[in-house]
């Protein structure tokens, strides 16, 4: 799956569960817990076991959407994480985790990771004092990342950081400074995001 702009609703219904942790797409998820489509509460109702391939493909294209990556962009994360030592899978993840867009994302600087993106792209956000325009830059431990002061009092910013229910403990916030510290290297247990790595994994390497 490519970098996605359309109803993150209708994703997530095609995939069965919650992805991006907001109460307007849990809502929705409990009011239509069936695949969209016209043929979608058929779908609900069909036995079956997936074949090994179709749920490799499946986790794939969930790391993707989750992370906003385009299959090019995964597929190169792949191919560095397999080269450092330790966990493929989690290394994997660890990559995409230090994203700037994910970190402005996680936060609490922006709601979704598509808000994050954008924050980045329209050049509102700061590295270490620096405007910073590129989503996909790597953070390393020890740098800041920081809003424009224009952005400081920006409603939808305010609102993000309010409903952030979650921080996780790589990045120590300063809710007042509006400022994030990337403090280490994250675990895989601080990585919330449901996915099954090792099948992802899989996938990639059946390929190579």
């Amino acid at each position: 799956m490519a970098s996605y702009h359309g109803p993150k609703a209708k994703v997530q219904r095609r995939f069965g569960e919650i992805l991006i942790p907001r109460p307007k797409y849990q809502r929705i998820l409990e009011k239509r817990s069936y695949p969209p489509g016209e043929h979608g509460k058929e779908k609900q109702f069909r036995s079956g076991r997936r074949s090994d391939y179709g749920l490799q493909l499946n986790e794939k294209q969930k790391l993707a959407f989750s992370y906003n990556v385009r299959e090019t962009q995964l597929r190169r994360y792949f191919l560095r994480a397999r080269k450092q030592p330790g966990n493929t899978g989690e290394n994997l993840l660890a990559l995409l985790e230090r994203r700037l867009d994910n970190l402005v994302y996680r936060a609490g600087f922006a709601a979704t990771i598509w808000a994050a993106r954008q924050l980045v792209s329209h050049g509102h956000v700061l590295v270490d004092g620096a405007r910073l325009n590129i989503p996909s830059y790597s953070v390393q431990p020890g740098q800041v990342i920081s809003l424009a002061e224009k952005m400081r009092k920006n409603p939808h910013v305010v609102e993000s950081l309010e409903g952030t229910p979650y921080t996780p403990p790589f990045l120590d916030v300063d809710a007042n400074a509006l400022t994030a510290t990337f403090t280490r290297v994250p675990e895989r247990g601080e990585i919330q995001v449901p996915i099954d790595e090792s099948l992802v994994v899989e996938f990639y390497t059946r390929l190579t």
